[in-house]
């Protein structure tokens, strides 16, 4: 039996390769904080197709790092049992029993979740939490003169411990930390990737979430913002509400801390994130210095 002829590869195939070439030696050795939330989170294939992207970009030699949230699952925790669920300004109030939820949730499940899945699809990755060697040093959040309750904003990153998993692992962070005196805080995964990513003097930020991208007039996706700069949010951020604020919040942040580009990407896309680091047009909103 004859072998197929070299010549029936896909003309696109390869030039989708070729297109990638660029950005994956212009991001080689460099890391790549990737906040993995909503659909891409709940989608069983979503999930699959998240994991093997980041093992991708692992043996392509760049150093992602996974920070996580849970906010559905949290919230259906809560609700079966019986637990008030209050958001100001796309934040949990959090009183200590919700701490409670929130760590079984997203430390005890999700983490082990995703570890166990980017095991499968190739690449060994160790699970944390901002309790795990002191990763986080958090303090107490507030939103104007509203007490939060047990939300913690990050003083501090310990870029020690990431340093010595990414040599070898695929670091995958649970948003919760602790203060000086070993209260346990939450922490709202947005904000946490953006600490981390400034923390790390990361490439490039990326969230993944559930619209197209800063929708101008939600939820019309024509309105879709494709770039905007650091001073264009704060232009724009007193008008932003909901789970949107926090992320472009971090995105102005980062990139004003040295990150050279942050990325709001829609996760129900599947291969949003390849989408967006390796490809000319890109999907979503770059956020820039």
């Amino acid at each position: 039996m004859s072998s197929p002829a070299r010549h029936d590869a896909r003309p696109r195939d390869v030039a989708t390769l070729l297109e990638a070439l660029p950005y994956i030696r212009q991001f080689h050795g460099r890391t790549v904080v990737i906040k993995y939330g909503g659909a891409a989170m709940s989608d069983p294939a979503l999930r699959e197709e998240f994991a093997r992207d980041v093992v991708l970009l692992k043996y392509v030699g760049m150093n992602p790092i996974v920070v996580h949230g849970g906010g559905p699952d949290i919230t259906r925790y809560m609700e079966r049992l019986g637990m008030k669920v209050e958001f100001v300004d796309g934040l949990r109030v959090s009183d200590e029993q919700t701490v409670e939820v929130v760590k079984m949730v997203l430390v005890g499940k999700q983490n082990k979740d995703i570890v166990l899945r980017l095991g499968r699809h190739g690449q060994a990755a160790i699970g944390l939490c901002g309790d795990d060697g002191s990763l986080f040093r958090v303090r107490k959040a507030t939103v104007g003169d509203r007490d939060l309750g047990f939300v913690g904003d990050i003083e501090r990153v310990d870029v020690d411990v990431l340093n010595h998993v990414a040599v070898d692992y695929i670091p995958v962070i649970a948003s919760v930390g602790a203060d000086a005196e070993g209260h346990s805080y939450n922490v709202n995964a947005d904000t946490a990737a953006g600490a981390v990513a400034e923390a790390m003097g990361a490439q490039k930020l990326v969230f993944l979430t559930d619209v197209e991208g800063w929708l101008a007039e939600p939820p019309d996706p024509a309105t879709l913002v494709s770039q905007a700069s650091a001073d264009d949010l704060d232009r724009s951020l007193a008008a932003i509400a909901g789970g949107m604020r926090p992320k472009l919040e971090a995105c102005r942040d980062a990139v004003r801390a040295g990150v050279e580009s942050a990325h709001v990407i829609d996760g129900r896309v599947p291969h949003s994130l390849l989408l967006e680091l390796f490809t000319d047009e890109g999907i979503g909103t770059k956020v820039f210095r």
